[in-house]
C-alpha cells in the first residue's frame, strides 16, 4: 500500500510540475537511469491533410485542426527501448535501484531471434515491435517519468512531418534532394542508420522520411478522409488487430512511399514465420522496417483515460 501511495504522489508531483512548465522543447530524463531523449514542440493549428495527387487513400484533401503537442526529435532508439525489454539492460542503465512499480510493468517475451537483424543498436532506431509493444514501452516511460507519452495519431504525424509545407516532402517536391533528408532504398544499403544523421524538417524533426516507418495509434481505414470538412483531433480508434497505420516509409522503400502523406498498413505477413501459437503480441519478426516515435499531448488526459490507453488488452493473433 505504501508503494502504491508513493507512486501516486510521484505521478502527481510530475504532473503538477510539468503543468507549470512553459510549452517549449525539452530533454526528458528517464528517472533513475542515465538515459534521456529529446522532445520538440508542435504548435496547435490547422492544416490540409492528404494529397490531391496522392493515392486514393490520401484523398480528398481536408482541413484538420489539432491541439498542441510534443513529438520526439528522433525515432525511438534501442538505447532507450532495450532497458524496457530486458531487466538486465535496465539494471545496466540505472543509477539507482529499480522501483517496484517499474518492475511491475509487463515486459515483452524474449524474441527467438536477433530483433536488430544485424543492423546495430547504438543510436539505431528500435524496430519490429508490434503496436501493442510500442504502447507498453510508453507505459514504462510513464511509470519511470510520470509523464504521459503515447503514439501519434495519423493526423498528428502528418502535421508534424509537413511542418507547415504543402509539398510532397517537407523539403519540397524535388526527389533528388531526398538523399539529404532520408535513408531509403537508393542510399541505405538495405539497413537502418543512426538517427539524426540527415537534415531535419522545418520543425527540427529528423528521419520523418525514411530510416524506419513509424507506428501511429490509428486503425488503417482506407476511406477515412471521405468527409471533407474541418476535423478536430481526428483518430480512427483501433478495434481490431489489422491493419493499423504506419507512416514515413523506411530504408527499403522507394521515394513514392516516403512522402508526407503516404499511408501504409500493418499486415499479418509481418508475423508469417512466428512459430508460436498464438503468435507473439510483442514482435513482428518480418518487419525490421517498422519503428516508433513518441508524442506527448500538451493537455494531459485524465488518469482514467491514461489507464485505458495503456491497459487495453492485446488481441490474440492466430
Amino acid at each position: 500500500m505504501k508503494r502504491i501511495i508513493a507512486f501516486a504522489l510521484m505521478i502527481l508531483y510530475y504532473e503538477q510540475n510539468f503543468a507549470q512548465t512553459e510549452f517549449k522543447s525539452y530533454n526528458q530524463s528517464i528517472n533513475g537511469t542515465k538515459l534521456t531523449f529529446d522532445m520538440q514542440t508542435i504548435p496547435a493549428g490547422k492544416f490540409k491533410m492528404g494529397s490531391k495527387t496522392g493515392k486514393p487513400d490520401e484523398q480528398p484533401v481536408h482541413e484538420v485542426q489539432l491541439d498542441a503537442f510534443w513529438i520526439g526529435k528522433y525515432e525511438v532508439t534501442w538505447d532507450i527501448f532495450e532497458p524496457f525489454l530486458y531487466r538486465d539492460f535496465e539494471k545496466q542503465a540505472s543509477i539507482s535501484p529499480i522501483p517496484a512499480e517499474v518492475d511491475a510493468v509487463t515486459r515483452p517475451t524474449k524474441p527467438y531471434l536477433d530483433m536488430t537483424f544485424g543492423m546495430g543498436k547504438e543510436h539505431q532506431p528500435a524496430v519490429a515491435m508490434t503496436q501493442y509493444n510500442a504502447i507498453q514501452f510508453c507505459k514504462w516511460l510513464y511509470v519511470r517519468t510520470g509523464i504521459f507519452y503515447r503514439l501519434p495519431t495519423e493526423a498528428e504525424w502528418e502535421y508534424a512531418c509537413k511542418a507547415g509545407t504543402a509539398t510532397n516532402y517537407s523539403f519540397g517536391n524535388d526527389q533528388s534532394s531526398l538523399k539529404d533528408y532520408a535513408w531509403y532504398k537508393e542510399n541505405s544499403g538495405n539497413k537502418t542508420h543512426p538517427v539524426g544523421q540527415k537534415k531535419p524538417n522545418p520543425w527540427g524533426l529528423h528521419d520523418m522520411h525514411g530510416n524506419v516507418s513509424e507506428w501511429t495509434y490509428d486503425q488503417y481505414v482506407a476511406d477515412f478522409y471521405q468527409e471533407n470538412k474541418v476535423s478536430i483531433n481526428p483518430i480512427a480508434v483501433p478495434d481490431k488487430l489489422y491493419p493499423n497505420a504506419v507512416r514515413g516509409g523506411s530504408y527499403d522503400e522507394t521515394p513514392n512511399n516516403l512522402t508526407s502523406t503516404v499511408r501504409l498498413a500493418s499486415d499479418p505477413s509481418w508475423k508469417q514465420l512466428d512459430p508460436q501459437i498464438p503468435k507473439s503480441n510483442w514482435w513482428f519478426p518480418e518487419a525490421p522496417f517498422v519503428g516508433m516515435r513518441l508524442v506527448r499531448p500538451e493537455k494531459t488526459p485524465s488518469k482514467a483515460d491514461i489507464d485505458a490507453y495503456y491497459n487495453k488488452q492485446p488481441i490474440k493473433d492466430f
